[in-house]
Parts: C-alpha cells; structure tokens; sequence
C-alpha cells in the first residue's frame, strides 16, 4: 500500500519514542511505500488534495533515520491509507487540515478519522463520560472558575487546547493566583479553559491506556518528576511498567465502542486513580514504551486493524 504521514518535521523525531516513526517503521516492514509531509504543504487544488512532500526509507539510526526523495507533489486521493499526526495546539491550522482531509473520504482512509477528530479533541470528548471523569468545569468566565475552586478547593487549571502538560497549574485551597492565571491565558487567548478537581492519586502516576480500534492493548504509567504536578514525559514524566486494572477495563468498555464507531483507531487515554480525565485522539503516543515494558507489538496491531478496514 502507499501510505502517507501527516506529521511534524520527521528528521527531529526521536526514534526510540516517537509513535508516528514506530508506526511508520512497522509500515515499511509489511512492504507499504511511505511519503512524508508537513501539515503546512497540504492543500487543496481545484478539486484535489495534494501534498509536496518526500517519499522514505527508515532506518533505526537516530540523527540518520530517514532517506528522503526530492520534493514531491502528489495527490494524496493516490495514496491508501493517510495519517494524521501532526501534534496540537488543536487551532484553526489543525482544524483546517481535518476539513481538508475529511475530502479525501472514500478515496483514501484517513487515521484517525478527521470528521470525528474534530469533533472530539480530548479534553472535550471525556464530557460524554461524566460518571467516569472527576469533577470538571469548562469557561472562560473567571467567576464561574472561581466558583468552581471555591467548591473543590484543590483543582488543575490548564489551557482547553493543549497538549504535552503545557500551561498546566495546580492551584490547591490556599493559592491566591488565579486571578492571575486568568489574566494571563486570556491575555493571549480567546478560548476558554479547562478545570477539573484534583486527584492526590496523580503521586502514584497518570496512567496512559492505549486502545486499537476501541479495544484496550496495554498501558504505561507516566510518574511525575520530584516536585512536579505534571506527568507527562515531555516534562519529565518517567514511563514505568504496569497492567490494566479492573476499573480501566471498565472505562475502556463504557468509551471503546464509540471510538471504534468513529473511526479511531489509535487513541490514549488517560486515567489517574479510578477517573478518566483526557481522550487523546489528535497524536496519541506511548507505543514504544509500551511494547518495551510488555514485549508486544502494538504497531503491528494498528497496521493489522488498518489492513482489515481495507479489505
């Protein structure tokens, strides 16, 4: 099959962490043709959606990973199977290119489903799950936020559209700058924010749920570094080994027909203590470390749900 990859510059990735280039490695070893593109050469022309970008080869070298062709312009309805896996901010450059990709349905297969990624970016998905979710407010109308701390007390403040533990505070009973916080976000933003009570049980990790078209595969636990809130790895988060527990199963059976529904086929969820607090479906990540800790290949399971869907 020809696949192509939506993504952010491949030459930067790191290969031992990156799951767009497990992903695309896994693609290459089953003998499908692999093109590379940024998410700012996509377009649309008169009637076609085209991309200039590069074919590939992969090797497991990091610095020397990728062979690339000359530019190339192609029309991406060529093409079999197109990945979307650009990461966020979800803006209206993200957004643009769901519209865009959404044109290709019925000429190629778009992963994760543009339509649906659009309409479920993850921090706003979870609220058709509120039994399963903690406590959680969305606006940008500080006195609704204030409202909210006053009655939880111990809350997460983060930007609705982030990604990677970016912008994210934890202001606890006693903290006096949320006012501040509210100042600053909405100084440079027009969109609102997001603020959910706090769950103690983040000491002991946020864990990171993979699901292959809507069933569960495995999971890591990402541990917040001494002194830090955040657990995720782009901030110090350290991935540790550990199994799925009854009560992730059960999440992963209330949300995994949906997402199978919609066409998402690779999706992370995040789960601290018994509540589910994101569903990643834009670029999720976590596959390297996860067939590291359990010896399995949870690529070849998402090119093998892929294949199905083809045919």
């Amino acid at each position: 099959m020809k696949i192509a990859f939506q993504m952010d510059p491949i030459q930067s990735v790191d290969i031992n962490a990156d799951s767009s280039f497990r992903i695309a490695e896994e693609a290459q070893a089953r003998g499908h043709e692999l093109f590379y593109y940024s998410p700012d050469k996509l377009a649309y022309e008169e009637g076609k959606i085209t991309a200039r970008g590069h074919f590939m080869t992969l090797r497991r070298e990091q610095g020397n990973h990728a062979d690339l062709s000359e530019v190339t312009h192609v029309n991406l309805e060529d093409f079999d199977v197109v990945w979307l896996r650009q990461d966020p901010p979800f803006d209206m450059h993200y957004i643009t290119s769901t519209h865009l990709l959404d044109r290709l349905k019925g000429k190629a297969l778009v992963v994760n489903d543009p339509f649906w990624v659009r309409n479920y970016p993850e921090k706003l998905l979870v609220l058709d799950f509120p039994d399963l979710t903690p406590p959680t407010t969305i606006a940008r109308d500080l006195d609704t936020i204030k409202a909210f701390k006053e009655k939880h007390g111990d809350v997460i403040l983060k930007p609705l559209y982030g990604n990677g533990g970016a912008g994210v505070f934890r202001l606890d009973a006693n903290d006096r700058n949320l006012t501040s916080l509210h100042e600053l976000f909405t100084g440079f933003s027009r969109e609102p924010l997001i603020v959910q009570k706090f769950l103690p049980d983040v000491s002991n990790g946020d864990k990171r749920v993979i699901l292959v078209d809507g069933e569960p595969v495995g999971a890591i636990n990402r541990v917040p570094a001494a002194g830090e809130t955040r657990s995720n790895m782009h901030v110090g988060g350290r991935p540790e080994k550990i199994g799925l527990s009854e009560r992730d199963l059960e999440i992963c059976a209330a949300i995994g027909p949906l997402l199978k529904e919609k066409g998402q086929v690779f999706v992370g969820i995040d789960v601290i203590g018994d509540y589910l607090t994101e569903i990643n479906v834009t670029s999720p990540t976590g596959i390297q470390e996860l067939e590291r800790f359990d010896g399995v290949n949870i690529a070849e399971k998402i090119w093998e749900a892929i294949e199905a869907k083809l045919g």
